[in-house]
């Protein structure tokens, strides 16, 4: 019975999936040469590719920069408080709407910075925010 198990187990975690993976990994490294990454041990690697899991909203919060907007503006005011009162999840799915991801890049948190806009619009009750994700910049109507 133990080398049916033995068996088993090895067809399903690493035959039966030999000829995707191996393709995979081709891929992979035509596009990442392994050479660059054994600079990285695996838990920096991990987070090179993947990003940080742990936040520091207030962190954000201060790294924001306001375009036609002040830092005390009721507006900006009113987000933050809101903001500050979400759950982690929501708190992450604004991150993944404002960059595209629900992870902080690999850099760092203290790093990634943002820019929250005014529209400028005759009437702000008519549009959503919006967020453009290549330049990280929430658009926000008052």
């Amino acid at each position: 019975r133990k080398e049916f198990v033995d068996l088993y187990v090895n067809y399903v975690f690493n035959e039966s999936i030999r000829k995707p993976f191996e393709d995979f990994m081709q891929g992979f490294l035509r596009g990442c040469p392994a050479r660059k990454w054994k600079m990285f041990l695996p838990v920096e690697l991990q987070t090179v590719l993947q990003g940080h899991t742990k936040f520091d909203w207030y962190l954000l919060e201060k790294n924001v920069t306001y375009v036609q907007y002040k830092k005390l503006d009721q507006t900006i005011r009113n987000f933050w408080t809101v903001f500050h009162k979400l759950p982690e999840e929501k708190k992450k799915s604004f991150l993944a709407f404002l960059s595209g991801s629900d992870r902080i890049p690999g850099y760092g948190l203290e790093h990634f910075k943002f820019h929250i806009t005014d529209p400028q619009v005759g009437n702000p009750d008519e549009l959503y925010p919006s967020a453009y994700t290549c330049s990280h910049a929430l658009v926000l109507p008052r």
